[in-house]
């Protein structure tokens, strides 16, 4: 049984229009930024800015170094567009919120320069499930990684083939 939301037909002077999007896009250098307070700075942010569209945020996630959103653009505004307007908006606001960050992103280049974006059609339950569990998806696959540092200490010396011919290192049995 579709949800509501699945059904709902929006209407501007002669056009009845359903377009929904799966939006995603990360800071510069996929740097992991969005903690506490920011990432509830930036939730703030992308709703203020959405409003004064006239886009409705139908699900959205914050994620440490990427945030999807799931939105209802109406068909007179270009996907591309209103992406540029919230990216460029955003990285303003963010910049003026906290003003320690811009020597962290030369030239006030907060964002990526691109962008992922898919058409949703009539799997929208299913899309917002994917976003609701993208932050715990994050955390699994995060631990799933092994983290095996290197030891500053070891030098040349402590390599295999540190000091033998050129010719005996392919029989190295390392």
């Amino acid at each position: 049984m579709p949800k509501k939301q699945d059904n709902i037909v929006n209407s501007l002077a002669h056009t009845k229009w359903n377009c929904k999007y799966h939006i995603v896009f990360a800071p510069k250098y996929r740097r992991k930024i969005f903690y506490e307070e920011k990432r509830l700075a930036i939730m703030d942010i992308l709703k203020t800015i959405c409003g004064w569209k006239g886009v409705e945020i139908i699900e959205g996630e914050v994620c440490p170094d990427h945030v999807h959103l799931l939105l209802s653009i109406p068909p007179k505004m270009s996907v591309s567009y209103f992406v540029g307007y919230l990216k460029g908006k955003s990285s303003l606001m963010m910049f003026q919120r906290f003003g320690n960050m811009k020597f962290a992103y030369r030239n006030r280049e907060f964002w990526c320069k691109g962008y992922y974006v898919d058409t949703v059609g009539k799997n929208t339950t299913a899309i917002k499930e994917y976003i609701a569990n993208q932050l715990e998806r994050d955390k699994e696959m995060d631990q799933l990684v092994l983290f095996e540092p290197k030891d500053p200490f070891m030098g040349a010396s402590n390599n295999c083939m540190a000091g033998r011919p050129i010719k005996d290192t392919f029989m190295c049995g390392c």
